[in-house]
């Protein structure tokens, strides 16, 4: 009888932990937001981040420039859990689309070689497409290729030739973006060197609001995972019309902000040289981390992201969102 009271007590006892631990070993449970409308206990999502100080130490290493930074993020305007951030800028592969406008000033000839110097030193397995926008479509001088030596040599200066002039940037930056399809996933970004000019559909459509192809191009990108970094140089359209710099080195702006890119510019003319460009953008590329976080929206679409620093002095550049497929 003793045993038979021990074994059912230690039944009922299994039995209530069992009912206290089945929320937790269980399935999660599905949350209900404030206007009613049910989401996901949810998934981990992966976005680039690049993470620059007012003073760069050259010697600090990855790990001790990053663990003293704190970052929060939101999205879709809802605070998110951070689960990891982790450096991947110095070794790490990356996957390089560099793309020249054909009608740019002919100055623009004389950085070809800084160009090239910089895809040579890209880290090891790196891949790289070079290509060309001009009338008709994307012109690709080298497919996407391990070989940098090869990337480098196919570089070739714009010919200048108001003549040369694409539909309009974006309509080939989206072009090459579809390249990504068959590369790795992991670092991926475009180097646009471009005036950032639409005026395929008038002289309104140049404006960084209202350019249908700026927004798709924006939209392709963050579903690909692409940051774009723009340099700025004039075309001999935009050389002769002043007016329009405005709009052309604010949609060069937009395109890298809301994709998680830089854009670079030296004044409102053509850059006296891409050196310092280029040596910012091997800076930003070294601070890079890959930041993870849970996301609790699990509807398909496109969701805003916006991460800020509490550590005085931090700059973040950030993709403005991302799309769920």
């Amino acid at each position: 009888m003793k045993t038979l009271r021990r074994l059912t007590f230690q039944l009922l006892i299994a039995l209530s932990f069992a009912l206290v631990s089945q929320p937790a070993f269980g399935q999660p449970q599905t949350q209900v937001v404030g206007n009613g409308n049910a989401r996901g206990p949810g998934k981990p999502v992966t976005i680039p981040v690049t993470i620059r100080t007012k003073e760069e130490v050259a010697e600090r290493t990855e790990e001790t420039y990053f663990q003293n930074i704190d970052l929060v993020i939101s999205e879709d305007g809802e605070p998110q859990t951070i689960i990891s951030m982790r450096a991947i800028g110095t070794n790490s592969p990356i996957t390089l689309c560099v793309l020249i406008q054909e009608d740019l000033v002919t100055s623009v000839a004389n950085e070809i070689k800084d160009l090239a110097e910089f895809i040579r030193k890209l880290p090891k397995g790196s891949r790289v497409m070079v290509g060309s926008l001009r009338t008709g479509s994307l012109a690709v001088r080298q497919k996407f290729t391990t070989d940098l030596e090869k990337a480098a040599t196919s570089l070739r200066p714009p010919n200048g030739l108001s003549s040369s002039s694409p539909y309009n940037p974006y309509v080939e930056v989206i072009e090459a973006l579809k390249r990504f399809e068959s590369q790795p996933l992991g670092r991926r970004a475009i180097l646009l060197v471009s005036d950032g000019l639409d005026v395929s559909r008038g002289v309104d459509s140049s404006s960084p609001t209202q350019s249908v192809d700026l927004q798709r191009a924006v939209n392709e990108s963050q579903r690909r995972g692409v940051a774009i970094y723009g340099f700025y140089a004039p075309s001999t359209l935009a050389a002769a019309n002043p007016g329009l710099v405005t709009n052309a080195q604010s949609s060069l702006l937009r395109l890298s902000d809301e994709t998680g890119g830089i854009a670079f510019f030296q004044g409102t003319g053509a850059p006296v040289s891409f050196r310092p460009f280029i040596r910012e953008l091997d800076v930003a590329l070294q601070k890079q981390a890959a930041l993870t976080f849970l996301s609790t929206h699990l509807k398909k679409g496109f969701h805003k992201i916006e991460v800020k620093s509490s550590t005085p002095g931090v700059r973040v550049s950030y993709p403005s969102g991302y799309v769920r497929n």
